[in-house]
């Protein structure tokens, strides 16, 4: 356990907490949880993890806009952005990406060992680390867009990390992952009643 990973913890609580609460102060947070978590997969020799930070930045940034500067037909009542939704053809698009880009990523994270071997270390469990970075870029880009259906794809992210922290020897982020999946259960069932009343 180390004190990067405790500050990442606490920032990363903080941040799904305000996100949870549909608080748009979550977004600042979450910069500063990009950088912890990248100085922290880096030790663990999580590549997949931590090449995802800086996408996860940009990703951030994207929502923090979408959130403070709603189209009119997006607004609710107070002006901000309503909760959303996203259609069966787009799950099916966005399933066939995460598939096809986590088995490319896997693919890599398997080659980079091998092409710079004093740059990266052996990733533990490639196909598992690829593929949860590519779920939890879809969770965070719905989450971006408000769409109420990001916090299920959140409480698959959160149990497949839940495993991966574990056979990486985290210690910490286990725990907060469980509190995610929590959070995340609520979460889901307040964006769910505010999506049915347009908010």
């Amino acid at each position: 356990m180390s004190w990067v990973e405790i500050i990442s913890a606490v920032l990363g609580l903080s941040c799904v907490f305000l996100a949870g609460r549909g608080s748009k102060y979550n977004f600042w947070v979450g910069y500063v949880y990009n950088v912890f978590l990248f100085i922290l997969f880096w030790n663990q020799h999580l590549y997949s993890a931590m090449l995802i930070q800086p996408v996860a930045f940009a990703i951030n940034a994207y929502g923090h806009w979408r959130w403070t500067h709603p189209r009119a037909e997006e607004q609710n009542a107070s002006g901000d952005l309503r909760v959303g939704s996203i259609s069966t053809a787009m799950w099916v698009n966005m399933f066939t990406v995460v598939v096809l880009c986590g088995i490319l990523w896997a693919k890599a994270l398997q080659w980079l060992p091998e092409r710079w071997p004093g740059v990266f270390g052996v990733d533990p469990s490639p196909y598992l680390d690829s593929f949860i970075l590519m779920v939890t870029l879809l969770a965070q880009f719905l989450s971006a867009r408000k769409c109420w259906e990001c916090w299920i794809v959140w409480l698959v992210v959160n149990c497949a990390n839940i495993a991966l922290y574990i056979s990486s020897g985290l210690y910490v982020m286990p725990v907060v992952s469980a509190l995610y999946l929590a959070n995340g259960i609520w979460s889901l069932i307040s964006w769910k009643r505010k999506f049915a009343r347009n908010e």
